[in-house]
């Protein structure tokens, strides 16, 4: 089993940056990306302190400097495999980069100056203007299209390797932070509705698969059928229209997930705030994913209650009670086993309507308002974490359902 857990690992390397390929080609093409929305803010700008209207700015030309600074800024200038690889940190990206004009000195920050002098061969080097003697070997040059100028800059590594991410164009901060912030919401919801919705559609699925046809099989059928077509978003509208002081009652907060003092109260009054307060989510997340695995683990235990082990057991004598959970039960579980990593992936990666809906600043909202604002590196992180939880979701089906059925052998 080793060795089909090293071979799945070792394939998903290459679908994982397969995946992020694809994703990271798609947005880099999509228009109104942050490059064009500062080329525009700059037309409007330069509209503005003419005296213009900003209305038509956006046809306005930018200094030729100005926008080669934009392009190298957001590397448009690269090649889309290029791109890739800084984002990767395969590659160092230019840091510290200033247009400086050849044989002047130029402030590159904390007062330290640099100069770009011209070598008898036509070279440039990056020298100390205190000491143009000593020559910079950590600086480089890059050609400009301002004349008698070039770009001096250095370089680093930063990116997916460096668990780097870049700041968000929305909120100018770091988007590791954001992510550290929020994504601990995202998972209370997402493990507290992954366990409600695994014991309780247990538990319904196996009466509804031993009291099948019943009076109470129909009812409940009916119920699960409605709450999965309802979407999760909507019914968390309509629990805070009816229950969050809406039109009818007033129990229950009407969005976030903690009180305003909440740092101030003790441990026991933290934990009955934040219990109020997911109620209501929490009710949103889990109900319609009753649907699918209710009925996945109704049916499958129908099916093992037709198996011909499970009529000698009976033939034998054995109560019913034990046949069903000792010799029924671990085979009717494996669809359950099998399907766990999905359902995994989709609570830890945040539902985002919901978030929204009841303005839960976790990481699904986060990635909501990212691609509303195409603040593609937070749009990137959230890529990474979706497939990297997929991928993770995949190995721990498998290694679940060897758990369960003893007549799997992975080799």
């Amino acid at each position: 089993m080793l060795q089909y857990f090293i071979r799945r690992l070792l394939i998903a390397v290459p679908t994982f940056f397969g995946a992020t390929f694809v994703v990271f080609f798609i947005v880099q093409f999509a228009p109104g990306g942050p490059y064009e929305q500062q080329l525009n803010a700059l037309r409007k700008g330069q509209g503005a302190e003419g005296g213009g209207s900003a209305i038509g700015a956006e046809t306005m030309t930018l200094p030729p400097s100005q926008l080669e600074a934009l392009q190298r800024y957001y590397q448009v200038n690269e090649p889309i495999w290029k791109r890739y690889l800084i984002w990767l940190a395969a590659l160092p990206r230019p840091t510290n980069d200033y247009l400086a004009e050849i044989d002047q000195p130029r402030n590159v920050g904390g007062g330290f100056r640099v100069i770009p002098k011209k070598q008898s061969d036509g070279s440039i080097i990056v020298v100390d203007a205190e000491d143009p003697s000593k020559i910079l070997n950590d600086w480089y040059v890059d050609p400009s299209q301002k004349e008698k100028s070039v770009w001096v800059y250095q370089l680093s590594r930063s990116g997916l390797f460096t668990f780097d991410f870049g700041t968000s164009f929305q909120y100018r901060e770091p988007v590791t932070d954001l992510i550290v912030e929020r994504i601990p919401v995202s998972m209370q919801f997402g493990l507290i509705s992954f366990v409600i919705t695994y014991l309780v559609c247990f538990f319904l699925g196996t009466q509804k698969a031993l009291l099948h046809g019943s009076v109470f099989d129909v009812v409940s059928s009916s119920i699960v059928f409605i709450a999965y077509s309802v979407p999760g978003w909507a019914l968390g509208a309509v629990l805070l229209v009816m229950l969050g002081g809406g039109s009818f009652l007033s129990i229950f907060p009407t969005g976030g997930f903690q009180s305003n003092d909440y740092e101030t109260l003790s441990v026991i009054d933290k934990i009955f705030d934040r219990a109020l307060y997911f109620v209501l989510p929490t009710i949103a997340y889990t109900l319609s994913g009753f649907a699918s695995i209710t009925l996945l683990m109704k049916n499958s235990l129908l099916d093992t209650m037709g198996q011909d082990f499970i009529r000698t057991a009976y033939a034998k004598g054995l109560r019913e009670g034990r046949v069903v959970w000792l010799h029924a039960m671990r085979n009717s579980i494996i669809p359950l086993a099998a399907s766990i990593g999905g359902v995994i992936g989709i609570f830890l990666a945040g539902n985002y309507l919901i978030e929204v809906a009841f303005n839960i600043d976790g990481i699904g909202k986060l990635s909501f308002e990212a691609v509303l604002y195409r603040d593609s590196n937070v749009f990137f992180a959230f890529t990474v974490i979706s497939i990297t939880i997929t991928l993770i979701g995949s190995i721990i089906s498998d290694f679940m359902l060897a758990l369960v059925d003893p007549r799997i052998r992975f080799s």
